[in-house]
């Protein structure tokens, strides 16, 4: 079974699945100008510089019928980033070389024309619910838009499976899995109280989701940037060897790490953009799920937001955890014989000591459960499409979450993370197949003649 579980892993996210993202990525690109890169004054000021409101402080607001928009990134940020910005770069780059970390930003330059019209899509076809809420994601602009009501299906029922699978098993496992090394807890107490601790967000709805996110996210991402900051300058006459390793080992056919450890161009670029793909989300359609429940914004304004999500997951924190494994092991040579969150948690202690073992710890927890609300959200909304509202999605399918969670956090996983991968991919699909018959009806703001957005939906 596990053979055969592998043959289908290695078939689902071969070379050529990597060609459609990169493809579709850069089909938008093109269509949109490279807005990510040239429009990038005008998104950057319609995101980040948009979030003081006019008095002043942050525009946190909520209610019943949707979140404000910071908040809504953050929930789409609690998503994505996660447990690959730190174990899975690590094993990017242990496996395909320091150039890996090259081809992860070469993904997140082209997934994020991605992302962007699949948020625009979400929104142009997003609706409410009877309670008043917004349902948004690619099963509703592939029966709404698209006309292929089956193909919603299909992505629906590989979402609830996603959400069951890498939402909540995998990392409850990562969270109690570091609380148990770090603090000597019994793994049956520490997934007790992360499933109570679940359990109390996702009661409150989408709201309490929203302002959750909304603290834990930029607090944990913020201690994240700093402490990686302090390790990369406290070792600053490495960074320009890491630079240069990282260029030439992903643009080299041959290039050597440092020294006899070779990687091949090919390695770098295949586990690059894995994990770039992996890391980030552009393509697989959950971005148009979490940025739906977005009130008072337009298709175009979210879809900015989607933009600088992307960035901030790839280009900013997986290049603070793939400098400081670089510029501490001398290229992956002078390191142990360690990988993922192991390989990360070392590099960080040999500047900051047992504070920086324990800070890959605290940030690996923090992320996993601030992935695993977000994931709640996206396969409940899932749940409700495709089932329809009242049973499925009002209490057995959160039981089932929960049920997830615990179980996750108890059980070894490997098959498991194959499943999910699976269907992460196969959600894939359907999702870039819709993008492309789209495409049309993404449109993009006049950000070359610098015009405010207009227009609410």
């Amino acid at each position: 079974m596990g053979e055969i579980l592998q043959q289908l892993h290695q078939m689902v996210w071969g070379p050529w699945t990597l060609a459609i993202f990169l493809g579709v990525g850069i089909y938008y690109s093109i269509k949109g100008g490279w807005f990510q890169i040239r429009g990038l004054p005008f998104w950057w000021k319609h995101t980040v510089g948009n979030l003081i409101g006019e008095n002043g402080k942050p525009d946190g607001r909520d209610g019943e019928n949707g979140i404000s928009q910071l908040q809504s990134v953050c929930t789409a940020l609690a998503a994505t980033v996660g447990t690959g910005n730190i174990a899975g770069v690590a094993t990017a780059l242990t496996a395909g070389g320091p150039g890996a970390l090259l081809w992860m930003w070469l993904c997140a330059g082209i997934g994020m024309a991605t992302a962007y019209g699949e948020t625009v899509l979400g929104l142009k076809s997003r609706r409410r619910d009877r309670k008043g809420q917004y349902i948004s994601g690619p099963f509703l602009y592939m029966e709404e838009l698209l006309g292929a009501r089956w193909m919603g299906k299909l992505y629906g029922i590989l979402c609830v499976l996603c959400s069951l699978g890498m939402g909540s098993m995998v990392q409850s496992n990562s969270a109690v899995s570091t609380v148990v090394y770090s603090l000597n807890m019994p793994a049956l107490a520490a997934g007790g109280i992360l499933t109570v601790l679940v359990m109390l967000v996702i009661m409150g709805g989408i709201g309490r989701i929203g302002r959750v996110a909304e603290k834990l996210v930029p607090a944990a991402s913020g201690i994240y940037i700093l402490f990686s900051l302090a390790v990369i300058l406290s070792c600053w006459r490495e960074i320009p060897g890491a630079v240069r390793s990282m260029i030439s080992c992903g643009l080299t056919p041959q290039a050597a790490a440092g020294g006899t450890a070779g990687y091949g161009l090919s390695r770098a670029i295949r586990y690059g953009m894995a994990r770039g793909v992996f890391s980030n989300e552009a393509g697989l359609g959950t971005l148009a799920v979490l940025h739906g429940a977005a009130r008072d914004t337009a298709p175009e304004q979210q879809g900015m937001w989607a933009m600088f999500e992307v960035f901030f997951d790839t280009v900013i924190m997986c290049t603070l955890t793939g400098l400081v494994i670089l510029c501490t092991t001398d290229s992956l040579n002078a390191g142990p014989e360690m990988t993922g969150s192991a390989l990360a948690a070392w590099c960080f202690g040999t500047k900051l000591g047992e504070g920086g073992e324990l800070l890959i710890s605290g940030s690996m927890a923090v992320f996993a459960f601030a992935t695993m609300i977000a994931w709640f959200y996206l396969g409940r909304q899932a749940a409700a499409y495709v089932w329809g509202g009242h049973v499925l999605t009002g209490w057995l399918y959160p039981i089932l979450f929960l049920a997830a969670v615990f179980v996750g956090s108890q059980w070894k996983l490997e098959t498991v993370w194959v499943l999910s991968d699976l269907w992460n991919g196969l959600m894939a699909f359907p999702n870039l197949t819709a993008l492309i018959f789209l495409r049309k009806q993404v449109v993009y703001p006049q950000w070359r003649k610098n015009k405010r957005l207009t227009g609410r939906r």
